[in-house]
């Protein structure tokens, strides 16, 4: 929300847009949300039509938004539009096992109500998030949206840098931001390189109805292939993300609906009672890809963009609305002082502010999800000891349960609730 306090942004240079954004996804909408209640004009770019965004169906993707997002989404405007449609975690349960033989003793729970800020976040279908952030856009006087636009060519000039389109019109702003995924265009023409590898797995992505409630508990079950997380929608519905081999994943893929849910029924368990496929079936192959380079004269990545890691944590839209709030709060905060918010100078304390966190949390979830998936005696009796010492301890419980919620580490004004 505009603060009447704050100084009024002044133009530097004549631009098309003082920013540019590469990508119409989630992340490219929210930081132009943001930029814009701070005064900033911003154009972005989006590959697919807005019809083809309003209109799309459940695909299997959902989100678990946590209680700092929450707040930046609230912060820009949208979050009570999105509320309608999402279901708060309340808590959550890791546990470990085989398909068919029930988890270990050993366990991990965390309950939202052991920290005073309340629920750790809310689980929210892609599909909500994008018309809401598509309707907030047109309504926002700051905001170009050009939809069924791809980018062709990037140049930077001293104190602009100048986009060309497939229509072959061109735009020039300040600052150009790429938020258009992992295999980011806008990085690749910039030079940046990326480090990156598969895991040699597959996500099985659909939502499950259920005849039982699931009192908005979130379940993360680690079998030696890969974790199977029952993550609960609004009703008797839960999103499941079920990592197995690509060979596997591919094999079940191809099954007929009933034979599918036959071989997830011994993975799921019967605590929910009977299961039924609600809406369609994908698959997304896992891999980590992390950008070399947050930066680069007038130019910065945001989201799966910068950095694309393993769901095992759930955390992936998270850190990148922790890159949306810290770019965000940089660049204004630059502008308001007087200074080139697409210099290499100010970019580059976003990419220090955000660098330790996103190769922290990238060799995290990497780290986890090779301790978990296999099948070794040794190291399963090792994690197995290691969750039980985690949940026997209330004060080391209490840490993870702030670390899903969003509250540890250095936040930006947004996700403190604050306003740019």
């Amino acid at each position: 929300m505009d603060n009447p306090k704050r100084p009024a942004i002044l133009p530097r240079m004549t631009h098309d847009s003082d920013i540019l954004i590469v990508g119409g996804g989630l992340s490219g909408p929210i930081l132009a949300l943001a930029l814009a209640q701070s005064g900033h004009s911003v154009t972005v770019i989006d590959a697919l039509t807005e019809k083809v965004r309003k209109n799309a169906a459940f695909d299997g993707r959902s989100y678990a938004v946590a209680l700092t997002s929450q707040r930046l989404l609230n912060s820009i405007g949208v979050w009570d539009a999105i509320a309608d449609n999402s279901q708060p975690i309340l808590e959550i349960k890791v546990s470990d096992g085989r398909a068919g033989e029930g988890p270990s003793p050993f366990f991990m729970h965390f309950d939202h109500a052991e920290i005073e800020e309340g629920p750790m976040g809310h689980m929210v279908q892609d599909r909500h998030i994008r018309r809401v952030l598509l309707d907030a856009m047109a309504q926002s006087d700051g905001i170009t949206h050009l939809s069924g636009e791809t980018v062709t060519a990037q140049q930077v000039t001293p104190g602009s840098v100048t986009v060309t389109l497939v229509s072959g019109k061109t735009l020039s702003g300040s600052v150009l931001i790429g938020a258009d995924g992992r295999g980011s265009s806008t990085a690749e023409r910039a030079g940046i390189k990326r480090t990156g590898w598969g895991y040699g797995q597959t996500a099985l992505v659909c939502a499950i109805a259920h005849e039982q409630p699931h009192h908005g508990i979130a379940h993360q079950f680690f079998m030696p292939a890969g974790p199977l997380a029952i993550l609960p929608l609004p009703g008797n519905v839960s999103s499941i993300v079920w990592s197995e081999t690509a060979e596997t994943a591919t094999a079940f893929n191809a099954l007929p609906d009933d034979e599918y849910l036959a071989m997830l029924r011994p993975r799921f368990g019967d605590f929910l009672g009977n299961i039924s496929l609600a809406g369609q079936r994908y698959t997304y192959p896992l891999s980590l890809s992390l950008a070399q380079n947050l930066v680069d004269d007038r130019l910065a990545l945001i989201g799966d963009a910068a950095h694309g890691v393993h769901p095992i944590a759930g955390q992936g839209l998270n850190a990148g609305m922790r890159d949306i709030a810290a770019l965000a709060e940089v660049i204004t905060d630059a502008t308001r002082r007087g200074e080139d918010p697409g210099s290499i100078a100010v970019l580059h304390r976003y990419e220090e502010w955000r660098r330790f966190d996103n190769t922290a949390l990238a060799m995290a979830t990497d780290g986890f999800n090779r301790l978990f998936s296999n099948d070794n005696a040794m190291v399963r009796g090792i994690r197995d000891i290691g969750m039980g010492v985690v949940n026997a301890l209330p004060g080391l419980r209490r840490s993870f349960i702030r670390e899903a919620a969003g509250l540890t580490g250095d936040l930006p004004r947004l996700m403190q609730g604050q306003p740019l």
